[in-house]
């Protein structure tokens, strides 16, 4: 396995990009209720963009493979990445496609609901991420997520595979199909919903939450790692269950906050930093992003130092 020493590392992302509709509410509603909005924004979005973005303000070299429609939201989301240090020499523009669109709804408690039309997302093909396969092997760490097809997603966890590239798989939206893809993965990120959905275990106490996790390594994945919200996050280390506990920090959205954790799980990683230090890393930089009201508010690499500072660390 690869491990990188290098200050600036070189982090991949395979996934994809939306336009998000942002509608704010009192409360999120029940089935078959109507209810009115507070107001409404449209933002740049998608689990690949958020990730690729959150991981160059974190200060990696960051590229991504993805696919936009040839639209005005396709032309917005290049100018976005462009404009955050995230090289799309590889970000492909669909001729006839609409660019992905991603429907949230933001509560006053800081809880969400996501509704995710794929559109050019579903253009992202394997031949896409074939071309970019000496970007691939050039990485530090690669990062995937199931917004894509899912043989898109195999070709990039096959390709870094097979240059020793270390390989993070957020399997969100959950899928069961990906778990295929488990032996292909150094690293298996779902949140504490997907694992259930994923492994059949419900973790609902820490012997649960070690099965469900256990059960990841069983299907193939080297390491596995569930974030748990306000709870923080957990791994296996040395067969033991740790917590990495979340930073307490007042929400104002909690939009994205996963995809910043793992951006930043990834840069720590291929910086050589253990895995509960990189857990440490990214619950403190998912803390400062939810304190944010914005899909777009991944923090910078200072500003986790400092807050992790603030706390006695000293990164």
């Amino acid at each position: 396995m690869t491990i990188s020493s290098k200050a600036v590392p070189r982090i991949v992302v395979i996934g994809s990009v939306n336009t998000d509709i942002i509608l704010r509410v009192a409360a999120l509603p029940r089935p078959n209720e109507t209810i009115l909005g507070r107001g409404s924004e449209t933002v740049v979005g998608g689990k690949g963009l958020n990730q690729a973005v959150a991981a160059a303000r974190l200060g990696a070299e960051t590229h991504m493979v993805a696919a936009i429609g040839d639209d005005a939201h396709g032309d917005a989301a290049r100018a976005h990445l462009i404009a955050r240090g995230v090289d799309v020499a590889h970000v492909t523009t669909t001729a006839g496609t609409a660019t992905g669109t991603a429907h949230i709804l933001v509560a006053d408690d800081a809880s969400n609901s996501i509704v995710v039309t794929p559109g050019a997302n579903a253009a992202l093909t394997p031949a896409m991420v074939e071309a970019a396969t000496a970007l691939i092997a050039g990485a530090d760490a690669v990062v995937v997520q199931l917004e894509v097809p899912l043989p898109t997603v195999q070709a990039a966890l096959e390709i870094a595979r097979r240059h020793t590239v270390r390989t993070i798989l957020n399997p969100a939206p959950s899928d069961r199909a990906a778990l295929a893809l488990f032996p292909l993965a150094d690293l298996v990120t779902p949140n504490e919903t997907e694992l259930a959905d994923l492994t059949g275990i419900d973790g609902s106490n820490d012997a649960a939450i070690h099965a469900a996790l256990n059960d990841l390594r069983q299907r193939g994945a080297r390491d596995g790692l569930v974030t748990l919200g306000p709870r923080g996050s957990a791994a296996l280390i040395g067969g033991m269950l740790v917590f990495q506990p979340a930073l307490r920090i007042a929400a104002v959205d909690t939009t994205g906050a996963g995809d910043v954790f793992n951006a930043a799980l990834a840069c720590e990683l291929a910086r050589g930093f253990p895995l509960l230090r990189a857990m440490e890393f990214a619950s403190a930089a998912a803390a400062l992003s939810v304190s944010r009201a914005s899909a777009d508010s991944a923090p910078t690499r200072s500003e986790v130092e400092t807050l992790l500072a603030r706390r006695g660390d000293p990164a």
